[in-house]
């Protein structure tokens, strides 16, 4: 990889707002840690504000924003392929959310490349699965894990019980074509896990719950670790 390239690529992982270690840059981009240290103090000196702590990394001084990530022919392929993908899902919310952002990328596309996306467009095509009962609540669970924000949910169960909750999301993943989130149901005093698809109603309230330290590995392990001790 050329320097330029290089520092490029550089500039838009520490744009991510995380802390990246020299050993991870020099893995990433197969050079040695001396030639991650020269790049960094060539950023410094062009004047990008990077911030630097012994034994963990770098990363951007917050406030300093970098101009639009200009995107490759190949990366524009890969986001328009992925649309056709996550259409295939059966949350609208994430639909929409992720079509809007490859609209964003389009839109700062070189008109040559939008001519070649939009015959890309209309040659990659994804056979639906089999339609079932679609959901419209992905994009605020999301947004309400990062936040530690409380939900409350008028959910249904398979048996037709109803129920109102208030629950702390943790996590979702899919599987069956089916979003599931992880929670801590108040109801239930206990981790429960819900359907998106049977969430009847959901409302963002304006409370919310400490942060608690969860991983859905970490959750999994515990869940499978119970399983074999009941057997």
């Amino acid at each position: 990889m050329k320097r330029l390239h290089r520092l490029t690529a550089i500039l838009v992982k520490l744009q991510s707002g995380k802390v990246i270690q020299a050993s991870e840059l020099s893995t990433k981009f197969e050079v040695s840690i001396r030639t991650i240290y020269r790049d960094m103090q060539a950023l410094t000196d062009a004047g990008v504000p990077i911030g630097a702590e012994a034994g963990t990394g770098y990363y951007l001084v917050e406030g300093y924003s970098l101009p639009p990530v200009m995107f490759t022919e190949k990366e524009a392929n890969a986001l328009l392929t992925a649309a056709k993908i996550i259409k295939t899902n059966n949350d609208q919310s994430l639909i929409d959310e992720y079509q809007e952002a490859v609209d964003k990328v389009i839109a700062v596309l070189r008109t040559n490349q939008k001519k070649k996306l939009e015959i890309l467009d209309k040659r990659v095509f994804m056979f639906e699965r089999d339609k079932v009962k679609s959901s419209n609540s992905l994009a605020v669970i999301q947004q309400a894990i990062t936040d530690f924000r409380i939900l409350k949910i008028e959910y249904q169960t398979a048996s037709k019980e109803y129920s109102v909750r208030l629950i702390e999301p943790l996590g979702v993943y899919f599987t069956n074509n089916t979003w599931i989130m992880i929670a801590y149901c108040r109801l239930r005093k206990d981790y429960r896990e819900f359907r998106t698809d049977r969430i009847l109603n959901l409302l963002e309230t304006h409370d919310f719950f400490s942060p608690v330290l969860f991983t859905l590995e970490d959750y999994y392990k515990k869940r499978i670790a119970a399983c074999d001790g009941q057997s």
